[in-house]
């Protein structure tokens, strides 16, 4: 005879956690094909799973879009750790700005789901934005310290134009997001006559920019 599994039983939890897993994915893949308002039961079936299972774990839209933000959120500060373990801070940055660049342009639609009056949409953001900005600069330091980027740069500044980059292309194109990237690339790199260090007084109020050493 066989056993029922009994909610709350270790197999029981295992399988709950991969269907929440499974919905993240698959939601994950519809909104960015067709937006924050695909149908939910699209997102059931791509899961493999029942709409029934899917509300048990997302009674709302919202709990769902909140899942998907924040797991690509995770997977960018994921990818600035395991990027920033490689020993060329240079490539390290330009290929995490890439995977940013095409986070926003397959997900923009998410930003403007959570662009609301709501205090709990827009702490969700400027969470999502402080985490972001974190990874960022933390290799964008890396790779100026070794001298693969310009001095100076401010990171708040690189995802702008990083995030205009994804905005502006078509979404799911690549080529387009390619083109705008590499303008934003040449505009970091060091050229000859750039200082060999700006110190970060030079942007506080009172500070000056130090001449540049004679070649």
């Amino acid at each position: 005879m066989g056993t029922s599994r009994k909610p709350g039983t270790a197999s029981a939890r295992a399988d709950a956690r991969r269907n929440r897993e499974a919905l993240v994915a698959a939601a994950s893949e519809v909104f960015a094909e067709r937006g924050p308002h695909a149908p939910l039961d699209v997102i059931a079936r791509r899961a493999g799973v029942g709409n029934a299972t899917l509300y048990r774990h997302f009674p709302t839209r919202r709990d769902l879009l909140v899942a998907v933000s924040v797991g690509e959120v995770e997977s960018l500060c994921a990818l600035a750790g395991r990027l920033g373990g490689t020993g060329d801070p240079g490539t390290a940055l330009v290929e995490w700005l890439r995977a940013y660049v095409e986070h926003v342009n397959t997900h923009s639609g998410l930003a403007a789901a959570f662009d609301t009056a709501r205090r709990a949409d827009s702490a969700l953001i400027a969470a999502a934005h402080g985490a972001v900005e974190a990874a960022g600069a933390g290799l964008l330091a890396a790779a100026e310290q070794a001298g693969a980027v310009r001095q100076g740069l401010h990171v708040a500044d690189l995802l702008a134009l990083a995030h205009a980059a994804g905005t502006t292309a078509p979404p799911g194109d690549r080529a387009h997001t390619g083109r705008l990237l590499r303008v934003l690339l040449e505009g970091i790199v060091p050229r000859a006559g750039d200082p060999a260090r700006v110190p970060a007084a030079a942007d506080a109020p009172g500070g000056s920019t130090p001449p540049t050493p004679s070649p």
